[in-house]
């Protein structure tokens, strides 16, 4: 079941990357919202793949989404990881934007930030609102976003990237959470209570 927090405006746009959880996400929406879609291509083949998937999934609906695209500044400053890099230029392109934009954030992510920020002292939940972004889906695994594009036929841009592990991030997902979920195998539900408190205190 995919699950909500809080109210999504009737006009809303959806940052989608490609990837399996922002599609499932825009066709999600698209039966109940007006939805408009956001890329921020990282300057990679990997975006031109992923530009190219939203392309066609546009080409196929009845009525196609207005589709943006922006591009980040390229050259990443001394000091500063590239992940880090583009998380910050994409979020310089979301504040400019003048409508409310959603991320796809899911309850994986949080799990994977709380540990993540556990390990530099203070556990860490992703918020639900970062001025004109809000993040909806903390609650929702992205198993159902994938059963979600599944079966209702959405193709999706698999990242090569996400299996790198010289990245913190894939480091976290595919090295570390397989034996976090050994030694707390509900920590989903642990995260969910934060996420939900959050949104209380929000």
């Amino acid at each position: 079941m995919i699950l909500i927090q809080g109210e999504i405006p009737r006009e809303i746009t959806v940052a989608c990357s490609g990837g399996v959880d922002s599609m499932a996400i825009v066709d999600f929406l698209s039966r109940n919202h007006d939805v408009s879609i956001l890329f921020v291509h990282h300057g990679t083949d990997t975006s031109d793949q992923a530009h190219k998937a939203i392309s066609r999934f546009n080409d196929t609906i009845e009525t196609p989404f207005m589709f943006y695209s922006a591009e980040i500044e390229t050259e990443i400053p001394k000091g500063v990881s590239q992940e880090e890099h583009w998380r910050n230029e994409r979020y310089k392109i979301f504040h400019a934007w003048e409508k409310p934009i959603i991320t796809c954030h899911h309850i994986d992510d949080c799990v994977e930030t709380w540990v993540w920020s556990s390990m530099h002292g203070t556990g860490k939940i992703i918020p639900y609102r970062n001025k004109n972004v809000i993040r909806p889906f903390r609650l929702t695994k992205k198993s159902t976003f994938v059963n979600w594009a599944k079966n209702h036929s959405i193709s999706w841009s698999e990242d090569s990237s996400n299996a790198d592990t010289k990245y913190t991030r894939n480091y976290i997902r595919h090295e570390m959470m397989p034996h976090v979920l050994r030694v707390n195998p509900g920590i989903q539900k642990t995260i969910a209570k934060k996420v939900r408190k959050d949104f209380e205190n929000g």
